[in-house]
Order: C-alpha cells, then structure tokens, then sequence
C-alpha cells in the first residue's frame, strides 16, 4: 500500500490542476509562454499520475475500472465487479 502522503500529493496536483486550467488554457492559445512558465510546476496536467483508488499503488493501473492489476484480479475472482469473471474454456 503506498504511503498516505503520495496519495495526498496526488489529489494535491489534481486539483491544482484544475484550479489552473482556464488559466493554462488561454495563455497557450495567446502564445505567452513566459507566463506559462511562471505558473506553478504542479499545474500541468503532466505531472498527475494515475493511481490505484484502494491502495493508491502507481503501477499496473486499469484505467477502465480505476484500480491496479494486484486489486483488479482480487476483487473479480470475489465477485466484487459486476460482468467480471474469470475465463475457462
């Protein structure tokens, strides 16, 4: 399980983001990329990371259910995600 801080740091960026966006958005269109550079580093979508919603593990994410391949296959083998289930054939 990852540490709470990593988690935390991650909503953290998410909604600086977001904060920043509009912003973001009509200085790339007006060209003005020097006041692109002053915004803060954690406003850029790139710097958000994907994680897993129960563990907050950074690897392996499933973006279709929001969770990492460790969880995934340990909530479907339980029945846990609706129209899951393990194939046999």
């Amino acid at each position: 399980m990852a540490k709470e801080s990593m988690k935390a740091r991650e909503v953290k960026r998410k909604e600086t983001v977001e904060k920043y966006a509009e912003k973001r958005a009509a200085l790339k269109a007006a060209g003005d990329y020097e006041a692109l550079q002053k915004l803060p580093k954690n406003a850029s979508p790139v710097r958000m990371h994907n994680r897993c919603k129960l563990t907050g593990r950074p690897k392996g994410y499933m973006r279709q259910f929001g969770l990492s391949r460790v969880m995934f296959r340990e909530m479907a083998n339980k029945g846990l995600i609706p129209g899951v289930k393990k194939a046999s054939w």
